[in-house]
């Protein structure tokens, strides 16, 4: 369903279809005792605070083309950090027909058509194994749009804004716009996966799967870290200050950690 702007169909009012972006992204660290951990996430809770995380909103809406008309943002006690964007955007003079397109990026430099009722969400969840030495940090992102402009451009740039080791992302189209005939338009542009819009140098890094539901227009992909190094795991020190058997024992507790999140259940292994 690729229109030339000369092709496009002519909607009766206003693009009223919803497009929805969310990211969910974890960083796994290894901290062994209450003080690596008490450090972590004091860690977490600066490097992701509510100052730094509007900044990256602000980023995003920079990017899908969008005008900030309200932020809200909290850090919490004992730790985590939200923010809520509400944006709009206005007319303009001119439209790029390459900015019809969904895409991942690049940065756009104008503003595309006509967007109101959207909003750019975040919120943090530090977290920690009671017993076992985890802690897991979570960010849970959400880009709603409403209209013809794409929250996927905005991907690109999350996936470089967070030190990831998994990330699930779900899109979705909902609601329907009518032309000026009276028929509905479910959806007005291709998709087959949201793996289209990730770049090929950042898919190389990650396993990946996918899990879409094409006739409902929901699309969902979880991506894994293929490489390990024990040394991005551990907090104040690097794995040469550990015993060969405290390496190997660290790296199975980690990679379990992340196989559970990855598939999203607990696992036993025999």
């Amino acid at each position: 369903m690729k229109w030339t702007p000369e092709q496009r169909i002519t909607l009766h009012g206003f693009n009223n279809l919803t497009k929805t972006l969310s990211f969910n992204m974890y960083d796994i660290c290894y901290t062994k005792t209450r003080e690596e951990r008490q450090a972590y996430i004091e860690y977490i809770d600066e490097q992701y605070n509510a100052d730094r995380l509007t900044k990256i909103l602000t980023h995003v809406s920079e990017i899908i083309g969008a005008h900030v008309l309200n932020v809200a943002k909290q850090d919490y006690v004992p730790q985590g950090a939200s923010v809520t964007m509400l944006v709009s955007e206005g007319p303009i003079e001119e439209v790029p027909t390459e900015s019809f397109d969904e895409s991942p990026g690049p940065l756009p430099d104008t503003v595309v058509m006509h967007l109101d009722k959207s909003h750019i969400t975040v919120h943090t969840y530090p977290e920690y194994h009671p017993d076992e030495g985890i802690s897991t940090f979570r960010a849970d992102i959400d880009v709603s749009t409403c209209g013809e402009i794409s929250p996927l451009k905005a991907l690109n740039y999350l996936i470089r804004s967070f030190d990831t080791d998994i990330m699930t992302m779900d899109y979705r189209v909902r609601g329907f716009t009518r032309d000026i005939s009276g028929h509905k338009h479910f959806i007005d542009h291709d998709i087959s996966s949201i793996q289209n819009y990730i770049p090929e140098e950042v898919k190389s890094l990650y396993d990946m799967i996918d899990v879409n539901v094409y006739q409902e227009n929901i699309f969902h992909t979880k991506c894994k870290l293929r490489e390990f190094d024990l040394n991005n795991y551990l907090f104040g020190y690097t794995k040469d200050k550990l015993s060969v058997e405290d390496q190997k024992e660290i790296t199975e507790s980690l990679k379990w950690e992340m196989d559970e999140i990855f598939y999203g259940k607990n696992i036993t292994y025999a």
